[in-house]
């Protein structure tokens, strides 16, 4: 346990020095809230000195969040019901809700594709809620904000709307999610219809003008500064919102200091837009927008689709949308999967077996092999192709969901290929394993090797959840150098039932380039 424990708190570190910046960090200060209901890992609190009386810092009233006591926790509201995940009900209910929140906001964003489908997928359960769940909904904040560091924005908005955006927390990320998907009007509509919340200026300036009432949205901002409650940084981006042929002719404004998805959208409609390449993958989806230029369409696209927050046709759509009109880069990308699915759309087996190499090392670039496998897969399995061909072809299906269709399908060359096609079918024979670290990792998870004793007393005690997210921490840490990490995550998830994803993620390991 005392490795799983350290484990996770490497990942908060890490996520504190220099990863990229989590929901919580890049969020729009659009309405004000209360400090207790913020969904950030806790601070660590001195313990009480026995007969300490209470003291107080200042004289200020404490921020108080108000609910009923009988209200239910938002911490249980889910999509995906147990019939549909095959996780019971109690995945969370024999664990501190503190605890949990910690961990799912310390789980790595960029680890295997099918690691990154089960966190979307756990954000999205429904299940009784955690030991300790209150009504302010810590948890369900941290599933949120998960999927927002995702770039998962349907599937949030999706879970907001069932809680409903009806507290200061959840509106927040409700009004940031329509921004970047270009719904802003029925944030505002939804913002003036909530008297009880306290839009902050930014906010009720964005709102008034986008309403017409440009005379409302003045005076609030003559307010702001004359109240003193409106930064300089604040100052020259609403004033330029709202009214840009005054500073025509002067030059664009400095890079902000914050970017949040309101200050995103008001530097958008002054014509001085920001590149969402160095933004949080969540700003993407602002260029899926068809007042997006085809390239930045198709990067977005790309850096979605690598953590599975983009449907495949999507990106298929926009690969073929049209003639690439340059060279290099993403246009190169663009014209490899071309050339590829008109071959194998014509089922000629010259023609892809020429195609197929370049076009996935293509799709090796932008990281993106698992939605180009999972779009061509059923085609590949159709086309009679040999050699080298036919060998690459296999290893793409094994990439898609149907890998065991193309393990029972073809007959391996090579001991390597054999491998492959045992973990596809769950036994394998140890003398193919390769001998690496990685392959004997596999090799042993796949070979009756125990689970780790700490994450399987917490499936046993009732914490599965608690395990689960453990065990996706302990394989991510893992693929980064320590493939004992990687064997005992993947002899977890077999213990416990979850085959399909340890075959999938064994797959994935040995296939992929993930090196970091």
């Amino acid at each position: 346990m005392a490795v799983l424990l350290a484990t996770v708190a490497g990942l908060a570190q890490a996520q504190e020095g220099g990863a990229p910046m989590s929901a919580i960090d890049w969020l729009s200060r659009s309405v004000e809230t209360p400090a207790v209901a913020a969904a950030g890992p806790r601070p660590g609190l001195r313990p009480p000195v026995p007969g300490e009386p209470p003291v107080s810092e200042n004289a200020t009233s404490p921020d108080v969040s108000v609910a009923p006591l009988d209200a239910a926790s938002p911490d249980s509201v889910g999509l995906l019901p147990p019939e549909v995940t095959g996780l019971p009900r109690s995945l969370w209910s024999g664990s501190s809700v503190d605890l949990l929140t910690d961990l799912i906001h310390a789980e790595r964003v960029e680890t295997l594709p099918a690691l990154q489908e089960l966190i979307i997928t756990l954000m999205l359960v429904e299940a009784d809620p955690p030991m300790g769940a209150t009504p302010d909904g810590r948890m369900f904040l941290a599933r949120i904000d998960k999927l927002l560091d995702l770039g998962a924005l349907d599937q949030a908005l999706a879970l907001l709307d069932e809680a409903g955006p009806d507290s200061p927390t959840l509106f927040r990320r409700w009004f940031d999610v329509s921004l970047l998907t270009g719904t802003e009007q029925e944030a505002c509509t939804l913002l003036r219809s909530k008297p009880e919340f306290a839009p902050t200026y930014q906010a009720r300036i964005f709102c008034l003008a986008r309403n017409g009432q440009f005379d409302a949205a003045v005076l609030v901002l003559n307010t702001g500064e004359a109240l003193g409650d409106i930064s300089p940084e604040e100052d020259a981006l609403l004033a330029r919102f709202l009214d840009p042929d005054l500073f025509e002719g002067e030059g664009p404004l400095p890079p902000p200091s914050r970017p949040s998805p309101l200050v995103f959208a008001m530097r958008e409609a002054i014509g001085e837009r920001l590149s969402t390449g160095t933004l949080p993958r969540a700003f993407a989806h602002a260029d899926l927008r068809d007042t997006a230029g085809w390239r930045n369409q198709m990067e977005a696209a790309e850096r979605l689709a690598r953590v599975g927050a983009v449907d495949p046709n999507r990106l298929q759509a926009l690969y073929t949308e049209r003639t690439p009109a340059a060279s290099g880069g993403v246009w190169d990308r663009a014209a490899a999967f071309q050339r590829f699915d008109t071959a194998v759309a014509a089922g000629n087996a010259d023609a892809v077996a020429q195609t197929l190499p370049v076009a996935f090392d293509a799709m090796e670039t932008a990281r993106i092999e698992i939605p180009f496998a999972q779009l061509y897969s059923a085609q590949l399995a159709t086309v009679d192709l040999t050699d080298e061909a036919a060998a690459l072809a296999f290893r793409v299906r094994l990439l898609s969901s149907a890998y065991e269709s193309a393990a029972l399908s073809y007959r391996p060359q090579t001991p390597e290929d054999r491998f492959l096609a045992g973990v596809a079918r769950g036994t394998v024979d140890l003398s193919d394993a390769p001998d690496t670290p990685a392959g004997r990792a596999v090799a042993e998870a796949f070979s009756g090797h125990p689970a780790p004793d700490a994450l399987a007393t917490l499936a046993r005690n009732g914490r599965l959840g608690e395990a689960i997210l453990r065990a996706i921490a302990l394989i991510s840490e893992g693929t980064s150098g320590d493939p004992v990490a990687v064997r005992d995550g993947l002899s977890f998830f077999r213990s416990v039932g979850m085959e399909d994803l340890a075959r999938r993620t064994a797959l994935q390991y040995l296939i992929l380039d993930r090196a970091p």
